[in-house]
């Protein structure tokens, strides 16, 4: 996978850098698994603005996800590559051995024709889905579940992956994209390989328009506002705002925002890095 970049014809491709598409096979989604997907524009059922800054955007159909890979009796080949508007990663749709069809995440470097298989006892080979307790240590694993049976929740944006670093009696020790390193139960499953479309964060909008196209609406900056809208606001001149904080008063920048009193506090060894 690569990027492409363009001659400066108009200033909108001065900067501008999007993904080459050279990994896609099938422009045309699978209508079996499409959903609608309607937006809000950030209105609430009333028609009131409750979140700013959405609005507009390209129409776009849900792709149906298989996030819990316990499809364990068949294997599935990878039928094509396909872009999704939803999310950052490919995805990928793969035929079970029964005939049923389902979209997964593409792992990075699968390729059309592959097997893969999913459940105890399988192979840790890329795209396989497996229990944490089968799975080397060492391995970069994503698509990882917290609850066993929920669905993977933890590393599936492009070029995501966890490290799974070590096994201690019924807890599995990885550490996470954000550099969090964490105990999750070996009876959850994970997927082999590291997401695809890893030269996501190399892309560049260019212009505004691609944003708008996007569904995201100008954001205004704090310290430009008046006192009344916002804390950073107000002042002569350009003045700095004081203190980074929300709109809320919720100091940003180094302020934690995690409930000490959270449950799942027990199960992180060492916060995510700054």
């Amino acid at each position: 996978m690569a990027v492409r970049k363009f001659k400066p014809v108009t200033p909108g491709q001065r900067n501008k850098i999007i993904s080459a598409f050279d990994d896609i096979t099938c422009s045309v989604p699978e209508k079996s698994l499409l959903a609608p997907l309607r937006k809000t524009g950030g209105r609430n059922n009333s028609g009131k603005m409750t979140m700013r800054y959405i609005g507009g955007g390209h129409k776009r159909m849900y792709r149906i996800i298989d996030f819990l890979r316990n499809k364990d009796k068949y294997t599935a080949t990878v039928k094509t590559i396909e872009y999704d508007p939803n999310r950052s990663a490919r995805i990928a749709l793969v035929v079970y051995a029964d005939g049923e069809k389902r979209y997964i995440i593409a792992p990075h470097g699968i390729k059309v024709g592959q097997v893969i298989a999913s459940g105890p006892g399988v192979p840790p080979e890329v795209g396989n889905a497996l229990p944490l307790s089968e799975i080397p240590l060492g391995t970069n694993v994503h698509n990882i579940e917290l609850i066993p049976g929920q669905g993977a929740a933890m590393a599936r944006s492009a070029g995501c992956y966890a490290q799974l670093t070590a096994r201690e009696g019924k807890h599995a020790i990885l550490r996470l994209p954000s550099g969090e390193t964490r105990m999750v139960l070996v009876t959850c499953r994970a997927t082999v390989g590291i997401v695809s479309n890893p030269d996501h964060n190399l892309e560049s909008h260019g212009k505004a328009g691609r944003k708008r196209w996007l569904g995201r609406r100008p954001r205004v900056r704090g310290v430009v506002m008046n006192p009344v809208d916002h804390p950073m606001g107000g002042g002569e001149g350009r003045a700095s705002g004081g203190h980074p904080r929300s709109r809320k008063g919720i100091p940003a920048k180094g302020y934690k925002t995690r409930n000490p009193k959270k449950t799942t506090k027990k199960f992180i060894i060492e916060r995510r890095k700054k």
